[in-house]
């Protein structure tokens, strides 16, 4: 089986009150993270991380991947140490990553969901979870048959045209199996996309 999700977070005690999630604590929050990711993905399972996995003390906060089953995938977010946007990135950053199970992939990666052509990628094409674009030129361009699994816009919308937002905070703070993506996808998708 193989999953997707992103905007972990993980440490990153401002994001509750930011996303209004449900948890009274970071602590809270990282261990409902980890217990839902646990109860779905198997240790077979494929699980592609589109970016933003953990913050604040990074060496404190990326170690609990290593509690997480699944061949893991990430492609980088703006927050991760290792995306090649990221102001602090380092050799040392990347193996981190590296070294909690991540296999790390380039900021765009294009892959197949059932007959569906998709992107992959932390960046919607349009759309931010601040009221201004950000990171104009890493940003991704579709073609008309192809759609776009991301993040970075937290609870702002689970689809909007042909982008599917995985982040946890849209799907009850857990991963998405790929089927449930690719329903999504047989679905007629509007084909206007939220403005700059």
């Amino acid at each position: 089986m193989r999953f997707f999700t992103a905007d972990l977070h993980l440490g990153h005690a401002n994001i509750i009150q930011y996303c209004n999630r449900p948890f009274p604590t970071v602590g809270a929050m990282n261990a409902a993270l980890v217990a839902n990711w646990i109860e779905i993905v198997r240790p077979d399972d494929e699980i592609w991380v589109l970016g933003d996995v953990a913050m604040g003390r990074i060496s404190e906060t990326l170690p609990l991947v290593t509690h997480l089953p699944g061949r893991k995938h990430l492609v980088p977010g703006n927050h991760d140490r290792c995306w090649p946007g990221h102001s602090r990135v380092r050799p040392e950053h990347i193996a981190m990553y590296e070294d909690v199970g991540f296999t790390i992939h380039p900021s765009i990666v294009r892959a197949e969901l059932g007959d569906h052509q998709v992107m992959l990628c932390h960046l919607p094409v349009v759309g931010d979870s601040r009221d201004t674009d950000r990171y104009a030129q890493h940003r991704p361009t579709l073609d008309t048959d192809t759609w776009l699994l991301h993040g970075h816009v937290h609870e702002k919308w689970k689809t909007n045209g042909r982008q599917i937002n995985v982040g946890v905070d849209v799907w009850n703070y857990r991963p998405v199996p790929e089927t449930d993506l690719i329903e999504l996808m047989t679905r007629p998708a509007p084909t206007v996309l939220a403005s700059r």
